[in-house]
């Protein structure tokens, strides 16, 4: 159950920080706003159903491949309940991008677009155009849920109202969400066998505890094969790894001042890249870090080989049953101002999850429906699915609930799939504490006081979700097209050492050449009109 929650929710609000990038609407043709429907004076503004003549509406989705959506449970719940039946039309999730924007050009369009991932440009370009609905007004008469959240919270408001003023599509919320990248892990049969009751907190004790890994054969196998540290190309490491040189996140972040930075040229990158030669130099970082695939990273945990490594949680890198043995690695201290800092979630999906096309001809019951998401029951109802079928309430005035056993005797995870499309992807709604009342695991309690022990204290959102101009996004893809590929060239060579760290000068220099300091000052003027948005 956990491991596909986890993933599902945590890698999306993680990756959430990716940069809200959308083209500045044409003001010609700025929408005013969506003006009621013919149908809006037949829609209940409370209960079910939400209307009393039956309407039929189409949605386009991702197909991840555990059920077709019309036999979900979730939907043909919601049917009943609102009179409001959905016709599907679903795509395989790893053609859905390319089929989405085929869709948008072609004219032809959904009235829903559901868990599409609608990417800020999109958002403001459709938007713009008037393909996409204008949401603000919708939400304020017909979503009470979706409403009391954005009045308690207006910093989701600020983060998803393009520079027009509009809210096109609707994010997942999870105000609670820590990970920004899933965190690091020791093996802690390791820990146990060198017999370290005191883990790591600077780098050089890191770096004694790694070469102890490699000199005692801990696994007990009789040979040196020990890996100390593994990675994919420092994809899985670098952000964790950065914080502990005072950096939030790998290309650009907003420290706590609100300074915009530009990582590759600041201090603490040469900092972290002198350590990782460190331990490249002395074998203790897997010497196929760059050529290997995440599978074959996890088959070496499995293989009961490495010692510190990334994954949403251990057993999912080491085999075996989910527990507890296996710490969080803390932020490192390295003595370097304001370090260490850690990545926290913004709790705010990067994409929309949710958009009414131009075409929907009852925006007003559509978005009664999706509100529904926003509340405790919907999101119980598509978060576990409908009552009795894989829990039930144990205390329904407190909200406790138990598991049921799985019907078909098999994975929970998986059955929930065939359930709800909330599965895998990323879906609208938000996640509430009650929601999994009774339902929490000893690792889910474990993970939380890792949390507040261990990353909590070190923790801010690297950059909010900001919109850029489209002139300002035209010169940032640009500039970083060429700049992350050389970036990520320079970094591979002076962490195996051929490129010298001696050539620090000269690469940041070029850096400087290839347009870094106007990266800081676009993210910086972007940054500087959300925060001041937030104070209207």
């Amino acid at each position: 159950m956990r491991k596909l929650k986890l993933i599902t929710h945590t890698l999306a609000l993680t990756t959430a920080f990716v940069p809200l990038a959308a083209c500045t609407p044409d003001k010609s043709a700025k929408p005013e706003g969506a003006k009621a429907s013919d149908t809006a004076a037949s829609v209940r503004k409370e209960g079910f159903p939400i209307v009393d003549k039956p309407i039929t509406l189409s949605v386009l989705g991702p197909d991840v491949g555990s059920a077709k959506w019309n036999s979900m449970k979730v939907f043909q719940e919601m049917e009943k309940q609102s009179n409001v039946k959905l016709t599907f039309q679903t795509i395989p999730v790893d053609s859905f991008e390319t089929k989405k924007n085929l869709i948008f050009a072609s004219g032809t369009l959904p009235d829903i677009f559901y868990a599409a991932a609608l990417t800020p440009a999109e958002q403001v370009t459709y938007g713009s155009q008037g393909t996409l609905v204008p949401l603000e007004k919708l939400i304020d008469g017909y979503a009470p849920n979706l409403k009391k959240l954005l009045d308690e919270h207006p910093e989701i408001r600020q983060s998803i109202t393009t520079p027009d003023g509009h809210i096109y599509a609707l994010p997942y919320i999870d105000l609670e969400a820590v990970w920004y990248k899933s965190p690091l892990y020791y093996n802690g049969s390791f820990l146990k066998k060198l017999g370290v009751d005191k883990l790591p907190e600077t780098p050089d004790e890191l770096y004694d505890y790694l070469k102890k890994v490699k000199t005692s054969d801990p696994n007990g196998n009789g040979k040196a094969d020990e890996i100390p540290l593994t990675s994919t190309k420092l994809k899985d490491i670098r952000v964790q790894m950065l914080g502990y040189w005072g950096i939030y996140d790998e290309v650009y972040y907003a420290d706590k001042d609100g300074k915009v930075h530009y990582t590759p040229q600041e201090e603490g990158y040469k900092g972290y890249l002198t350590f990782l030669n460190k331990l490249w130099k002395d074998d203790l970082l897997d010497h196929e870090t760059f050529s290997q695939t995440d599978e074959q990273k996890k088959a070496k945990g499995k293989n009961h080989q490495v010692a510190l490594f990334n994954d949403w949680l251990p057993h999912f890198m080491l085999g075996g049953e989910p527990s507890t043995d296996n710490p969080v690695m803390a932020p490192l201290k390295t003595g370097v101002p304001g370090a260490p800092v850690a990545a926290k979630s913004s709790g705010i999906s990067k994409n929309g999850t949710f958009a009414i096309s131009k075409t929907n001809p009852a925006p007003e019951a559509t978005m009664r429906w999706i509100d529904y998401q926003y509340g405790y029951d919907g999101a119980v109802l598509f978060n576990k699915g409908p009552e009795n079928v894989l829990w039930k309430y144990t205390d329904k005035e407190n909200k406790v609930k138990e598991w049921l056993p799985v019907p078909d005797g098999g994975d929970r995870e998986n059955y929930r799939g065939k359930l709800t499309p909330n599965y895998g992807i990323t879906v609208p709604g938000v996640s509430l504490p009650d929601v999994n009342k009774g339902l929490r695991s000893p690792i889910d309690e474990w993970v939380d006081k890792e949390n507040k022990e261990k990353i909590l204290p070190y923790a801010k959102v690297p950059y909010p979700n900001v919109f850029l101009t489209s002139a300002e996004q035209s010169e940032v893809n640009s500039i970083l097209s060429d700049l992350n590929t050389y970036v990520e060239q320079m970094e591979a060579k002076f962490v195996t050492g051929q490129e010298p760290l001696s050539g620090w000068d000269k690469f940041t220099a070029q850096l400087k050449k290839m347009g870094s300091d106007k990266i800081v000052k676009i993210y910086q003027d972007a940054y500087d009109r959300w925060a001041q948005s937030g104070k209207k």
